[in-house]
């Protein structure tokens, strides 16, 4: 009796080890996964392999994770791979289990070496024709950049030109009146006249110019009535705005000197005329020429009434 009791109980554990080993072994395969797919993307250690069934999949890489070459009738050649080989293109099976965040985590990653051959080409291709695309737009922006720089130079050069137009053009209505003005003088005789020479660019009066200058005031304080008559000119190289600036300022230092220098009171001094480069005396191709341009005139003057002609 009593062993009749023994076997029993030992088919009852046998029986309660063989239903926990089935039901361990079901909750195993429930848990085990294998996809098909081909690889989209990688970044870092993760992947996601594009599935029929189940869309994209993140695969999750880990260092227990084996890369096998299944090449070959039946995959009887296997071949373990780095996992760098899983590039984008490639054909993959993946078997692993999924985590919390329903990923799979890899455990055996199966290609075919034939597939990875293709992927890899594509590799190739594929990485020239965007390195030649980003390239491209580069330029392309580069190019923009510069047409950009182009049109902004080009709208302030006009804004310039423009500018330049106007101030010539108040020059030109400047020298117009000083020469209306200067043409009433007709009824006045010339008692003496001074010419100074100036340098180019130049518009401070040489010393060698102060003792004829000085003997012209001395001489003009003699006439009854008199006036000193200043007209500054400038050689024709350059531009006009400059010209015209160098003429005028050429005619007010003249000035400047018969007022201090000469005691010659303003009133008796006509303002200063800046010509610029109007009435040349002699032709700008030469550098004899130029210098001779480059000029104030002093005149003494007395109104014809006054000295009775």
């Amino acid at each position: 009796m009593r062993g009749s009791m023994k076997e029993t109980r030992i088919a009852r554990i046998s029986f309660f080890a063989a239903s926990l080993a089935a039901i361990l072994l079901l909750a195993g395969t429930a848990v085990a996964q294998s996809i098909q797919g081909v690889i989209n993307g990688r970044n870092g250690a993760t992947m996601t392999v594009q599935t029929q069934d189940m869309g994209n999949v993140v695969v999750v890489l880990t260092p227990d994770t084996v890369a096998e070459d299944v090449s070959g009738l039946f995959h009887a050649r296997k071949k373990q791979m780095g996992l760098t080989v899983l590039v984008p293109g490639l054909q993959v099976q993946v078997q692993g289990n999924y985590n919390a965040q329903n990923q799979l985590v890899a455990s055996t990653i199966k290609f075919n070496g034939k597939n990875l051959q293709a992927a890899t080409d594509i590799q190739a291709g594929v990485a020239p024709v965007e390195q030649q695309t980003q390239q491209q737009q580069q330029e392309l922006a580069q190019q923009q950049a510069k047409l950009q720089q182009q049109q902004a130079q080009l709208t302030a050069e006009q804004q310039q030109q423009a500018a330049d137009e106007a101030k010539i053009a108040a020059n030109k209505a400047a020298i117009a009146a000083v020469n209306k003005r200067f043409g009433e003088l007709g009824e006045y005789n010339i008692w003496d006249e001074v010419t100074v020479y100036f340098g180019n660019g130049k518009v401070a009066v040489d010393p060698q110019y102060n003792a004829p200058l000085l003997a012209l005031c001395q001489k003009a304080v003699t006439v009854t009535g008199y006036v000193i008559q200043v007209k500054g000119y400038a050689s024709a190289v350059g531009s006009a705005a400059l010209n015209q600036q160098l003429s005028q300022e050429r005619a007010a230092n003249v000035t400047e000197f018969l007022e201090q220098q000469g005691q010659i009171p303003l009133t008796n001094i006509l303002a200063p005329g800046a010509m610029g480069t109007s009435r040349q005396v002699a032709p700008d191709t030469t550098s004899e020429g130029q210098a001779e341009n480059r000029r104030v005139v002093v005149r003494v003057l007395q109104n014809k009434g006054i000295a009775g002609t």
